[in-house]
């Protein structure tokens, strides 16, 4: 980070910015890529691409475009939102399509739809490629676009096998984050068509995302997607290590399987506050999503041992636990 040659990336005269925005695209299957400050940045940027004001966007009801960035694409863009429920955050054509207004009129018109993978609250869960090309097959076929919100697409591609550009090709804007499991401080990537990414650079500007020495941070990335993506392997294992601890004494408090590297739990009766209380007396930080449902995720900065050694502290707390 410290020996990359810079420039001002608001004229794009960063030599590092550059190359890993044109790295980026290449791997994400696009023409072209943007390197934000955030990935909320970067899902507002791209579903401002895909759906004008007034119109609304579908995406599932766990999406962190609705449950996360504090109503931005409302707010800032005048894009409203509209929700299906999906029983394993897996998204799948035909409860979409039942959704989709085709109608004008007094109806809000849907104009793109939204796809995380993989998909954050519903404990890192991973959109299979097919699901995804049906997806993207029928919204070409109405006109509509598709937003891949891939903050974690890395994770879902060591999973499968697939190629992130085998998942980005389908999309018409597609995001990718550089930190969380990549391990790069700062910064995710919007990727789409050379005419898409230039209008969003303009307002990447006018929403005050403009940079200028960006390179120092770039490099980093460029490190993280070209050294860091086998890897995430270790953080699903470091999961299901977590996983299969608590369940030892606690065997409610895990649904299903661990599929990469998010762990939710049901803290039962016990609210997650004072999980949280109890667990960080012992140096161990978990996230709180709901009353009694906090989440664990794994990275690079922890070991397969610190993980599990994590899961027998859970454990111990809520092995005094009734379930709710």
């Amino acid at each position: 980070m410290a020996g990359a040659p810079v420039g001002d990336d608001v004229y794009a005269e960063d030599p590092t910015v550059n190359r890993l925005q044109e790295y980026g695209a290449e791997l994400l299957g696009q023409e072209a890529a943007l390197f934000c400050a955030t990935g909320s940045l970067a899902n507002l940027l791209g579903i401002w691409l895909v759906a004008e004001r007034g119109v609304e966007v579908l995406c599932d009801e766990r999406a962190h475009i609705v449950r996360a960035e504090l109503g931005a694409h409302g707010a800032l863009h005048g894009i409203t939102t509209r929700t299906w429920r999906s029983v394993d955050g897996v998204a799948r054509l035909e409860q979409i399509e039942a959704e989709v207004s085709h109608i004008g009129g007094h109806l809000v018109k849907t104009a793109a739809i939204e796809i995380e993978n993989t998909l954050n609250f519903a404990s890192g869960a991973i959109q299979p490629l097919e699901e995804v090309r049906g997806i993207s097959q029928f919204a070409a076929g109405h006109g509509l676009g598709v937003h891949l919100d891939g903050a974690r697409l890395g994770n879902a591609c060591v999973a499968t096998g697939h190629s992130m550009g085998d998942y980005g090709s389908l999309a018409t804007t597609v995001t990718l984050c550089l930190s969380k499991g990549l391990g790069a401080p700062v910064g995710s990537l919007l990727a789409s068509t050379r005419e898409n990414i230039a209008k969003a650079r303009v307002q990447r500007k006018r929403l005050g995302g403009g940079w200028r020495q960006a390179g120092v941070l770039a490099a980093a990335g460029l490190y993280a997607l070209e050294n860091n993506v086998n890897r995430l392997s270790e953080d699903h294992r470091a999961a299901r290590g977590f996983a299969e601890e608590v369940t030892r004494l606690a065997p409610w408090a895990i649904g299903g399987e661990i599929p990469t590297n998010i762990v939710v739990i049901d803290t039962g009766k016990l609210p997650a506050d004072e999980l949280l209380a109890r667990a960080g007396a012992q140096g161990l930080k978990l996230s709180k999503l709901g009353d009694h449902e906090v989440r664990a995720v794994t990275h690079l900065d922890v070991t397969h041992e610190d993980c599990v050694e994590a899961g027998k502290i859970v454990a111990a707390i809520l092995g005094e636990v009734e379930p709710r």
